[in-house]
């Protein structure tokens, strides 16, 4: 599990377009969302750097919370 704080991840429509980014990466398994501390935490085997290109690319920064 990889845990992300995405600090601009406010609606249900952030959280569906990060699930839509997110879903498709080869190793991803599901997500799970904290929406009042801004976090995600991502399922399966995709490399970190991996998921914060993915997330950047729509324009949801991100960073690996440890």
């Amino acid at each position: 599990m990889t845990k992300l704080s995405i600090p601009d991840m406010s609606c249900g429509h952030c959280r569906a377009s990060i699930e839509g980014a997110l879903a498709p990466l080869p190793g991803f398994e599901g997500i799970r969302f904290d929406p009042e501390a801004r976090t995600a935490d991502v399922e399966g085997s995709v490399p970190e750097r991996t998921l914060l290109s993915a997330l950047d690319s729509i324009g949801f920064p991100a960073e690996v919370v440890r």
